[in-house]
């Protein structure tokens, strides 16, 4: 598994939770609570497409 990943996703549950600290002082709560769920959406697609690798990977290597 590549760590650079593991990072990458770690930096962005920090750069939004920041975001959504500025937005919830701002009193614009529906917007932090938007950009929570557009950070996980991100993530999501992200382990999804390595989980397609994965099952690619798998096929590949058991021939089906």
């Amino acid at each position: 598994m590549n760590i650079d990943l593991v990072f990458k996703i770690a930096g962005l549950g920090i750069l939004i939770s920041v975001f959504n600290m500025v937005l919830k002082q701002a009193e614009k709560e529906e917007q932090a609570q938007m950009l929570t769920l557009v950070g996980v959406i991100i993530v999501l697609m992200v382990i999804i497409q390595l989980i397609n690798q994965l099952f690619t990977n798998i096929r590949s290597i058991f021939g089906f």
